[in-house]
Protein backbone atom coordinates (compact mmCIF):
# COMPACT_ATOMS: atom_id res chain seq x y z
CA UNK A 1 0.00 0.00 0.00
CA UNK A 2 1.17 3.57 -0.71
CA UNK A 3 2.54 5.43 2.27
CA UNK A 4 0.09 8.12 3.22
CA UNK A 5 0.81 11.80 2.60
CA UNK A 6 -1.27 13.48 4.72
CA UNK A 7 -2.43 11.97 8.57
CA UNK A 8 -4.58 13.35 10.89
CA UNK A 9 -5.20 11.52 14.02
CA UNK A 10 -7.37 12.69 16.93
CA UNK A 11 -7.82 16.85 15.88
CA UNK A 12 -9.88 18.50 18.22
CA UNK A 13 -11.08 21.86 19.03
CA UNK A 14 -13.37 23.54 21.91
CA UNK A 15 -13.82 27.03 22.12
CA UNK A 16 -15.35 29.23 24.99
CA UNK A 17 -18.70 29.95 24.97
CA UNK A 18 -19.80 33.61 25.88
CA UNK A 19 -22.31 32.41 29.26
CA UNK A 20 -19.37 29.48 30.48
CA UNK A 21 -18.57 26.55 28.83
CA UNK A 22 -17.19 25.05 25.53
CA UNK A 23 -18.19 24.08 22.34
CA UNK A 24 -16.77 21.15 20.91
CA UNK A 25 -16.52 22.44 17.19
CA UNK A 26 -14.10 19.21 16.62
CA UNK A 27 -13.72 16.20 18.64
CA UNK A 28 -11.50 13.51 17.64
CA UNK A 29 -10.88 13.60 13.86
CA UNK A 30 -8.79 11.01 12.06
CA UNK A 31 -8.27 10.65 8.78
CA UNK A 32 -5.50 10.28 5.83
CA UNK A 33 -4.82 10.79 2.37
CA UNK A 34 -2.19 8.78 0.04
CA UNK A 35 -0.53 10.94 -2.41
CA UNK A 36 -3.19 11.81 -5.42
CA UNK A 37 -5.74 11.08 -3.01
CA UNK A 38 -8.62 13.24 -2.70
CA UNK A 39 -10.81 13.18 0.59
CA UNK A 40 -14.15 14.80 1.05
CA UNK A 41 -15.15 16.21 4.28
CA UNK A 42 -18.85 17.08 4.55
CA UNK A 43 -21.45 18.75 6.82
CA UNK A 44 -24.33 21.58 7.34
CA UNK A 45 -23.12 24.75 8.72
CA UNK A 46 -21.82 23.99 12.37
CA UNK A 47 -20.53 20.80 11.75
CA UNK A 48 -16.60 21.99 12.08
CA UNK A 49 -16.06 20.68 8.63
CA UNK A 50 -14.41 24.25 8.59
CA UNK A 51 -12.76 24.19 11.90
CA UNK A 52 -10.76 20.71 11.12
CA UNK A 53 -9.62 22.68 7.01
CA UNK A 54 -8.13 25.64 9.69
CA UNK A 55 -6.31 23.13 11.84
CA UNK A 56 -5.01 21.35 9.06
CA UNK A 57 -3.36 24.95 7.62
CA UNK A 58 -2.66 26.20 10.85
CA UNK A 59 -5.08 29.15 11.18
CA UNK A 60 -6.43 27.67 14.22
CA UNK A 61 -4.68 25.61 16.79
CA UNK A 62 -5.60 22.18 17.57
CA UNK A 63 -6.43 21.23 21.62
CA UNK A 64 -4.95 17.92 20.74
CA UNK A 65 -4.44 16.07 18.44
CA UNK A 66 -1.71 15.61 15.68
CA UNK A 67 -1.53 16.66 11.19
CA UNK A 68 1.60 14.91 9.52
CA UNK A 69 2.75 15.35 6.27
CA UNK A 70 4.88 12.87 5.22
CA UNK A 71 5.23 11.14 8.39
CA UNK A 72 6.71 14.76 9.59
CA UNK A 73 4.52 15.89 12.27
CA UNK A 74 3.19 19.46 11.73
CA UNK A 75 3.38 21.60 15.08
CA UNK A 76 0.29 23.61 16.25
CA UNK A 77 2.61 26.71 16.28
CA UNK A 78 3.68 28.74 13.34
CA UNK A 79 7.66 28.61 13.32
CA UNK A 80 8.93 31.56 14.03
CA UNK A 81 12.27 31.27 11.51
CA UNK A 82 10.93 32.25 7.78
CA UNK A 83 12.49 29.10 6.43
CA UNK A 84 10.42 27.05 8.56
CA UNK A 85 7.30 29.07 8.20
CA UNK A 86 7.61 29.09 4.12
CA UNK A 87 8.92 24.78 4.45
CA UNK A 88 5.49 24.95 6.28
CA UNK A 89 3.73 26.88 3.55
CA UNK A 90 5.09 24.20 0.92
CA UNK A 91 3.32 21.25 3.31
CA UNK A 92 -0.28 22.39 2.97
CA UNK A 93 -2.08 25.52 0.97
CA UNK A 94 -6.02 26.54 1.20
CA UNK A 95 -7.57 27.43 -1.73
CA UNK A 96 -11.21 30.00 0.40
CA UNK A 97 -14.74 30.46 -0.99
CA UNK A 98 -14.43 33.50 -1.31
CA UNK A 99 -10.93 34.18 -3.25
CA UNK A 100 -11.54 37.80 -3.82
CA UNK A 101 -10.95 38.74 -0.03
CA UNK A 102 -7.80 36.66 -0.60
CA UNK A 103 -5.92 38.28 -3.78
CA UNK A 104 -4.06 41.47 -3.58
CA UNK A 105 -6.56 44.19 -5.57
CA UNK A 106 -3.32 46.08 -6.24
CA UNK A 107 -1.62 42.89 -8.21
CA UNK A 108 -2.39 41.24 -11.95
CA UNK A 109 -2.85 37.28 -12.07
CA UNK A 110 1.11 37.49 -13.50
CA UNK A 111 2.32 39.30 -10.60
CA UNK A 112 0.28 37.74 -7.74
CA UNK A 113 1.79 34.34 -9.33
CA UNK A 114 5.40 35.92 -9.50
CA UNK A 115 4.70 37.18 -6.17
CA UNK A 116 4.26 33.78 -4.61
CA UNK A 117 6.67 31.89 -6.64
CA UNK A 118 9.64 34.51 -5.71
CA UNK A 119 8.52 33.99 -2.15
CA UNK A 120 9.30 30.36 -2.35
CA UNK A 121 12.88 30.61 -4.42
CA UNK A 122 10.98 29.27 -7.34
CA UNK A 123 11.54 31.13 -10.95
CA UNK A 124 8.76 33.60 -12.24
CA UNK A 125 9.11 32.40 -14.84
CA UNK A 126 6.56 29.77 -14.00
CA UNK A 127 3.88 32.32 -13.48
CA UNK A 128 3.03 32.16 -17.43
CA UNK A 129 2.46 27.88 -17.16
CA UNK A 130 0.56 28.06 -13.84
CA UNK A 131 -2.05 30.56 -15.53
CA UNK A 132 -2.02 28.20 -18.52
CA UNK A 133 -2.98 25.08 -16.34
CA UNK A 134 -6.00 27.02 -14.67
CA UNK A 135 -7.38 27.85 -17.93
CA UNK A 136 -6.23 31.56 -17.96
CA UNK A 137 -5.05 33.19 -21.13
CA UNK A 138 -3.02 36.97 -21.84
CA UNK A 139 -6.18 38.51 -20.91
CA UNK A 140 -6.65 37.07 -17.54
CA UNK A 141 -2.82 37.15 -16.83
CA UNK A 142 -2.80 41.19 -16.99
CA UNK A 143 -6.22 41.48 -15.11
CA UNK A 144 -6.85 42.29 -11.14
CA UNK A 145 -8.90 40.33 -9.22
CA UNK A 146 -11.71 43.05 -9.72
CA UNK A 147 -11.41 42.89 -13.34
CA UNK A 148 -12.14 38.94 -13.49
CA UNK A 149 -15.19 36.91 -12.85
CA UNK A 150 -16.12 34.31 -10.16
CA UNK A 151 -14.66 31.51 -11.90
CA UNK A 152 -11.46 33.06 -13.18
CA UNK A 153 -10.31 34.53 -9.47
CA UNK A 154 -10.83 30.79 -8.10
CA UNK A 155 -8.77 29.62 -11.02
CA UNK A 156 -6.27 32.17 -9.91
CA UNK A 157 -6.17 31.79 -6.09
CA UNK A 158 -5.74 28.09 -7.16
CA UNK A 159 -2.87 28.92 -9.30
CA UNK A 160 -1.34 31.05 -6.67
CA UNK A 161 -1.51 27.77 -4.28
CA UNK A 162 0.42 25.60 -6.49
CA UNK A 163 3.29 28.07 -6.97
CA UNK A 164 4.33 27.04 -3.84
CA UNK A 165 4.49 23.83 -4.58
CA UNK A 166 2.30 22.10 -2.27
CA UNK A 167 2.00 18.23 -1.37
CA UNK A 168 -1.54 18.88 -0.07
CA UNK A 169 -4.49 21.56 -1.51
CA UNK A 170 -7.40 22.04 1.11
CA UNK A 171 -10.27 24.03 -0.30
CA UNK A 172 -12.93 25.13 1.84
CA UNK A 173 -16.48 25.32 0.24
CA UNK A 174 -14.02 26.30 -3.12
CA UNK A 175 -17.19 26.25 -5.46
CA UNK A 176 -19.96 26.95 -3.22
CA UNK A 177 -20.28 30.50 -4.80
CA UNK A 178 -20.42 30.14 -8.24
CA UNK A 179 -22.57 28.72 -10.67
CA UNK A 180 -23.33 25.30 -12.16
CA UNK A 181 -21.55 25.48 -14.74
CA UNK A 182 -18.69 27.15 -13.52
CA UNK A 183 -18.31 24.52 -10.80
CA UNK A 184 -18.06 22.23 -13.33
CA UNK A 185 -15.29 23.45 -15.08
CA UNK A 186 -13.40 23.75 -11.56
CA UNK A 187 -13.71 20.51 -10.60
CA UNK A 188 -12.66 18.98 -13.90
CA UNK A 189 -9.44 21.29 -13.23
CA UNK A 190 -9.25 20.21 -9.97
CA UNK A 191 -9.17 16.67 -11.17
CA UNK A 192 -6.72 17.29 -13.54
CA UNK A 193 -4.33 19.01 -11.40
CA UNK A 194 -4.53 16.13 -9.24
CA UNK A 195 -4.14 13.41 -12.24
CA UNK A 196 -1.01 15.57 -12.94
CA UNK A 197 0.99 16.51 -10.10
CA UNK A 198 -0.07 14.50 -7.63
CA UNK A 199 -0.70 16.90 -4.94
CA UNK A 200 -3.72 15.11 -2.50
CA UNK A 201 -6.80 16.84 -2.29
CA UNK A 202 -9.18 18.03 0.91
CA UNK A 203 -12.22 19.22 -0.11
CA UNK A 204 -14.68 20.76 2.58
CA UNK A 205 -18.69 21.19 1.33
CA UNK A 206 -22.18 21.00 2.17
CA UNK A 207 -23.02 19.89 -1.02
CA UNK A 208 -22.91 15.88 -1.86
CA UNK A 209 -23.49 16.15 -5.26
CA UNK A 210 -20.48 18.24 -5.62
CA UNK A 211 -18.20 16.32 -3.63
CA UNK A 212 -19.36 12.74 -5.61
CA UNK A 213 -17.56 13.87 -8.55
CA UNK A 214 -13.87 15.02 -6.82
CA UNK A 215 -13.24 12.57 -4.05
CA UNK A 216 -12.55 8.80 -3.75
CA UNK A 217 -13.37 9.16 0.65
CA UNK A 218 -15.74 10.86 2.35
CA UNK A 219 -15.96 12.18 6.10
CA UNK A 220 -19.16 13.33 7.64
CA UNK A 221 -19.23 15.59 10.20
CA UNK A 222 -22.12 16.25 12.61
CA UNK A 223 -22.06 18.53 15.87
CA UNK A 224 -17.91 18.36 15.46
CA UNK A 225 -18.22 14.66 15.45
CA UNK A 226 -17.94 12.25 12.15
CA UNK A 227 -20.59 9.76 12.51
CA UNK A 228 -19.31 8.03 8.97
CA UNK A 229 -16.70 7.68 6.63
CA UNK A 230 -15.56 5.42 3.57
CA UNK A 231 -15.29 5.26 0.14
CA UNK A 232 -17.25 8.00 -1.30
CA UNK A 233 -19.25 5.82 -3.70
CA UNK A 234 -20.29 3.26 -0.51
CA UNK A 235 -20.96 6.14 1.42
CA UNK A 236 -23.41 8.27 -0.94
CA UNK A 237 -25.23 4.91 -2.23
CA UNK A 238 -25.50 2.95 0.77
CA UNK A 239 -25.15 5.67 3.99
CA UNK A 240 -25.38 3.59 7.33
CA UNK A 241 -26.37 6.77 9.49
CA UNK A 242 -29.20 8.69 9.72
CA UNK A 243 -27.52 12.21 9.30
CA UNK A 244 -26.11 10.90 5.50
CA UNK A 245 -29.19 9.93 4.78
CA UNK A 246 -30.53 13.20 5.24
CA UNK A 247 -27.92 15.04 3.61
CA UNK A 248 -28.55 13.01 1.01
CA UNK A 249 -32.14 13.59 0.86
CA UNK A 250 -31.17 17.10 0.98
CA UNK A 251 -29.59 17.47 -2.41
CA UNK A 252 -32.14 19.05 -4.84
CA UNK A 253 -32.84 16.07 -7.95
CA UNK A 254 -35.99 15.03 -9.61
CA UNK A 255 -38.53 13.74 -7.67
CA UNK A 256 -37.47 15.60 -5.17
CA UNK A 257 -39.66 15.88 -1.93
CA UNK A 258 -38.12 18.89 0.85
CA UNK A 259 -40.23 17.11 3.26
CA UNK A 260 -37.47 14.20 3.23
CA UNK A 261 -34.76 16.60 4.53
CA UNK A 262 -36.25 17.67 7.70
CA UNK A 263 -33.20 18.10 9.86
CA UNK A 264 -32.35 15.49 12.54
CA UNK A 265 -32.87 16.20 16.22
Amino acid sequence: MPQDLLAVTGLSKSYPLPGGGRHQAADNVTFTVQPGGAIGIVGESGSGKTTVARMLVGLARQDSGTVTVNDRPREARTPRKRTARLARAREIQMVFQDPYLSLDPRLTSTQCLSTALALHGRDEKLAAGLLDQVGLGAREAGARPRELSGGQRQRLAIARALAVDPQVLVLDEAVAALDVSIQAQILQLLGEIRRDTGVALVFVSHDLAVVQHITDEVLVMRRGKVVEQGPTERVLAAPENPYTTLLLASVPREGWNPQDAISAP
